[in-house]
């Protein structure tokens, strides 16, 4: 069976999430689009190609189903999942990996645009913003969890809200709480309890490392110079005795001298040899390594005296040869006896939702979208991700690399019509001379009646349930 058989049982697989049979063609055509070799791929360019001669049609069609269609995106993601986590080898370990990605956007109007710091450009500006959850192996991964940041003047604001469709179950939520209801919906649907990655801009909330120890998940994610913690050997005094009146004391007690250090003190404090070079994945050339040490610490949850004592836990330090100070801490409930090594990879594997990120942006059109709606928004990412996690199965099979430059399944681009016109073409407006003024000899221009613009259906309520089995042979 070829690539091109296993596409088209791919998208039937798929198709059966949809609701509508009729809707088969819409997903195939879309998919298709995206894994063409566009430079652009919005619903207009990705129509011209995929049929050429029935180019405003087919945007029509496409525009319909990825704006307006009423589908399920968890329901999608699941049955990408069911392809592609078979073929996945977890004999070495599993990892959710949880981030966000920013869409730089000149315009207002699109559904959570605000002036935010967006990763893409490493700066604040006006751009839209997503948290996904990402599964991940030795050999690669693929986001299951996708969810646009909807920030608070969006979420308090009813016009806009109604004008771009979001749904009225979606308020404001921080992207640690998305992110938090992300893993619990994909726990109670049956996922693998593995370890948990992210950067610091999700680590340094204690709230949230508790909250992943609470779902009996353990955790890899990265802090901030500043946090505090208590040494190895160090802890803080027993709480007061009990008085017999009112609470029993819980808090640990600190005094002048015995206080927690940040872990930037910490790491200046530890002797060279505490350093060892560790090689922590293959690179194209040559092994990506660094300096590391890794101490057990307690986390002393702030600087104001006030927390309860914190079960021990890794703090790995990265400092590169010549640097003056370390460059990267992680805070780790992996157990006590895991290896400096096996510490190191496993933290590192974060670097896959990067490359995630960066092949659904640069070969599967991620940030190409052009509507301004809630579904729409969505329904594309879903629809990336679905080719994405297609050419991500057959790296897999063929035991391929994942994260090259150029798409592992080649598509020929069909040729556009020597007529064809894109939309907004000057060459589709007619030339002044040839305008005809005189409407009166013309029946259909008296009758002419602007159409009107189809409002954005509300997203469904029906649940999904993202099961980790595969149903495709089956089906």
């Amino acid at each position: 069976m070829g690539a091109s058989d296993r596409f088209d049982q791919y998208m039937n697989h798929l198709s059966q999430g949809l609701g509508h049979l009729d809707r088969h063609a819409g997903l195939k055509g879309y998919c298709t689009g995206l894994m063409l070799p566009l430079s652009r791929k919005s619903v207009e360019p990705m129509a011209a190609r995929v049929d050429p001669l029935h180019a405003s049609a087919r945007h029509q069609a496409l525009h319909h189903f990825v704006a307006q269609a009423e589908w399920s995106d968890a329901e999608m993601l699941r049955r990408v999942c069911q392809w592609v986590v078979p073929k996945m080898d977890f004999a070495r370990g599993g990892w959710w990996i949880i981030d966000d990605t920013g869409f730089p956007k000149k315009g207002k109007h699109s559904v959570g645009v605000t002036r935010q710091y967006c990763g893409m450009l490493g700066k604040q500006d006006n751009c839209q913003v997503a948290v996904s959850v990402s599964l991940a192996c030795d050999q690669g991964s693929v986001p299951v969890a996708w969810q646009l940041y909807l920030p608070e003047d969006w979420a308090a604001d009813p016009v806009r809200r109604q004008r771009t469709g979001v749904p009225e179950e979606v308020g404001f939520a921080t992207k640690t709480q998305i992110a938090l209801a992300q893993l619990q919906r994909l726990l109670a649907d049956g996922a693998p309890r593995h370890c948990v990655l992210a950067d610091a801009g999700y680590g340094v909330d204690t709230a949230f490392r508790q909250a992943l120890s609470d779902m009996g998940l353990q955790y890899a994610v990265g802090v901030t110079s500043a946090v505090v913690v208590w040494p190895p050997g160090i802890e803080p005094l027993p709480p007061k005795r009990y008085s017999g009146i009112g609470r029993p004391p819980v808090i640990p007690r600190r005094t002048a001298r015995l206080q927690p250090m940040s872990v930037k003190a910490l790491a200046l404090a530890l002797p060279a040899q505490a350093f060892q070079t560790i090689n922590w994945r293959e690179g194209t050339n040559e092994p990506l390594s660094g300096r590391f040490a890794a101490v057990r610490v307690r986390h002393a949850g702030g600087n104001a005296g006030k927390a309860r004592l914190r079960p021990l836990q890794w703090l790995l330090i990265e400092w590169p040869a010549g640097q003056a100070e370390p460059v990267k801490y992680v805070l780790s409930t992996m157990p006590e006896e895991t290896p400096l090594n096996e510490l190191v990879g496993a933290t590192y594997q974060r670097w896959r939702i990067e490359r995630d990120y960066q092949d659904l942006k640069q070969d599967f059109g991620l940030g190409h979208y052009e509507g301004r709606g809630w579904r729409g928004f969505h329904h594309h990412a879903t629809l990336s991700i679905a080719a994405y996690g297609f050419v991500m199965a057959e790296r897999l099979i063929a035991d391929k690399p994942v994260g090259g430059k150029k798409n592992f399944i080649e598509r020929q681009v069909p040729a556009l019509p020597k007529d064809y016109v894109p939309r907004g073409s000057p060459a589709r407006a007619a030339a002044r001379g040839a305008l005809n003024h005189d409407t009166a000899a013309s029946p259909e221009l008296r009758t002419y009646r602007p159409t009107r613009t189809v409002p954005v259906l509300r997203q469904s309520k029906r649940k999904a349930c993202l099961l980790y089995t595969s149903d495709a042979a089956d089906e």
